[in-house]
């Protein structure tokens, strides 16, 4: 007995264990209305099912949360404009391959340079927040609170008010699938994103910097560490992901709509970092824990819609669970636990 105990007390003290345990309780109980939640199948050459659509519509959120772990380790704030930066990217791509036209059946300029100035405006949106908080010193929510609020504005003034529709098929792709293979597109556009900041983390002192000025600012610039500019590359690699999840989100829907692509996007941005059991103070930080917590949230989306539950009552529901969920990875929770685990310990050797 003593020993299931030891394994048991060894297995929940690993970092991701309560992140890995919610999205597996989250998963689980969709067989209780769904039953045939895990079943996979293939259509028109490409894999349908309810957890083939958890996978690929959280790839946004994954990207987006990606971004978010870096800003959050840095500085300890948030970004809460990477939603609008989605819809300005999505709106510079659409207004250059369109021609400044609404409606096109066919590129009016080169994909690739559509494609290129959306990454180059989600990183300019992410310099911009990146100089005010680094440099301005304002704080991280006051400071993305401008682009928050005017970037969808600006997203309108690119494509002058309308929805901007790109109607080719190769658009199409990137937020659907690849003729011949069956995994969806953003699936892969979610791997890599993650597998190249991986690469960044362990293979680079990136990571190292970033814990540092997150624990102590003033104590990394003693040690020689820029942190200013550690803070800006921060917000400016940010501001990328923006840019990507906005070219995602626009191919779905093949257009640029200004009003809704990425809203709301960056609460379940900070909620996903949140649920991965990463400290929203800054420092320390798990990138796997973010990626597990937007495949989280996204399974708890489907399993609400799944269950009936109309599109504005799903965030009564998805905050009740979400809070049972950051409560049970609360440090003050666990110290409770410890306490009476010690208690009831106690009593046995008192008996």
């Amino acid at each position: 007995m003593s020993k299931i105990s030891s394994v048991v007390k060894k297995l929940t003290s690993y970092r991701l264990f309560l992140p890995i345990f919610c999205l597996i309780l989250v998963l689980l109980s969709n067989l209780i209305k769904t039953p045939a939640f895990f079943e996979v199948s293939i259509k028109n050459g490409v894999l349908y099912g309810y957890i083939i659509d958890v996978i690929n519509r959280a790839s946004d959120l994954v990207i987006l949360a990606v971004g978010m772990t870096f800003v959050i380790a840095v500085s300890g704030g948030t970004d809460i404009s990477v939603g609008a930066v989605m819809s300005v990217a999505a709106a510079v791509c659409c207004y250059i391959l369109a021609g400044g036209q609404q409606s096109v059946n066919e590129f009016q300029n080169p994909y690739i340079l559509g494609v290129l100035a959306a990454m180059a405006a989600g990183v300019l949106c992410g310099c911009f927040n990146g100089f005010l908080v680094a440099k301005m010193k304002i704080q991280p929510m006051v400071a993305t609170l401008i682009l928050f609020t005017a970037g969808r504005g600006i997203a309108q003034l690119v494509t002058k008010g309308q929805i901007t529709y790109i109607r080719v098929e190769s658009y199409k792709m990137l937020g659907a699938s690849i003729p011949g293979i069956p995994i969806p597109t953003p699936v892969f556009v979610a791997f890599l994103v993650v597998a190249i900041t991986y690469v960044l983390i362990k293979k680079t002192t990136l990571g190292m910097y970033v814990q540092s000025v997150g624990i102590n600012p003033r104590a990394s610039r003693l040690l020689g560490i820029k942190s200013t500019w550690i803070i800006f590359l921060s917000y400016a690699f940010c501001g990328i992901c923006a840019g990507i999840a906005g070219l995602v989100a626009s191919s779905r829907i093949y257009s640029a709509d200004a009003n809704n692509i990425g809203l709301n996007l960056e609460l379940d941005a900070i909620l996903a970092v949140a649920l991965g059991g990463n400290n929203l103070g800054g420092g320390k930080f798990s990138l796997l824990g973010s990626v597990i917590g937007a495949y989280t949230i996204q399974a708890l989306s489907t399993t609400l819609y799944a269950m009936s539950v109309s599109p504005d009552q799903l965030p009564v529901y998805k905050a009740i669970v979400v809070v049972v969920i950051v409560s049970l990875q609360s440090p003050e929770l666990k110290k409770m636990w410890k306490k009476l685990s010690a208690g009831r310990a106690v009593g046995k050797e008192v008996a």
